[in-house]
């Protein structure tokens, strides 16, 4: 597996490194909330194909930081929702006959195994995504939700400054419906409140209804404009 790099530097600064493993495409991570200029930006795509990969992906991108992208020649990989929870009323962090407690280093090949049946091939987590999600930002909780001793859904919450950022949640599918997604849900929005955060954001994708419902019933509420995964994919040699 190919190492991250950071390609530019000051503002411009950006990272590749192969997407879940994948050696043929390369996640591209602009410093968040800072677009790079045209040139840095050709800069970093010349370096990915200079390295062997065959198409590029970016994370998920506000509507501000699309553009530049965008004119490149990237295209609409995906659209999420981007939604947003004020900490005013929060629900419950309890469910019944379930217990959450800290994740520990033992219960991540459990967790990668529950999230491989919580999303599909594109979205689920290998380690290296779960450890990213888990570095972010500054702070960050892992908690899992556990019955009968058996992991049964977790979330990963960060904290930076005053805005907290729910960065993963999933519900083994067998146990939808018990009150586990509204219960970790909970937790991170109060964990995140005691933090001193305004508020806290969460991305889903547009076609997952089932997680945006369950969002927006426990107080979220959508942003005005969303976020999208870019791709670029490079044009194939005459000799490939």
């Amino acid at each position: 597996m190919r190492r991250t790099d950071t390609i530019t530097g000051h503002s411009d600064r950006m990272r590749i490194g192969p997407w879940r493993g994948d050696p043929a495409l390369a996640l591209l991570s602009p410093t968040p909330g800072a677009p790079p200029s045209p040139e840095a930006l050709h800069r970093a795509v010349v370096s990915i194909a200079d390295a062997g990969y065959r198409s590029v992906l970016t994370p998920a991108l506000t509507f501000p930081e699309q553009p530049v992208f965008l004119e490149y020649g990237f295209s609409v990989h995906e659209r999420l929702h981007l939604l947003r929870h004020e900490l005013f009323t929060l629900p419950s962090a309890t469910a019944p006959h379930t217990h959450l407690r800290r994740g520990r280093s033992r219960d991540i090949e459990a967790v990668l195994n529950l999230d491989g049946l919580a999303f599909d091939g594109f979205w689920r987590f290998d380690l290296n995504g779960f450890l990213d999600a888990r570095h972010a930002t500054p702070r960050s909780r892992f908690r899992v939700a556990c019955m009968n001793n058996c992991v049964v859904g977790y979330h990963i919450t960060g904290v930076a400054r005053r805005l907290g950022y729910l960065q993963r949640l999933a519900v083994h599918p067998d146990f939808h419906g018990r009150g586990i997604g509204t219960a970790l849900i909970g937790d991170a929005l109060g964990w995140c409140r005691r933090r001193g955060c305004e508020s806290v954001l969460v991305n889903t994708q547009e076609i997952n209804e089932r997680a945006h419902l369950l969002y927006r019933h426990l107080g979220f509420t959508d942003e005005p404009n969303g976020l999208a995964v870019l791709d670029f994919t490079f044009a194939k040699s005459d000799g490939s």
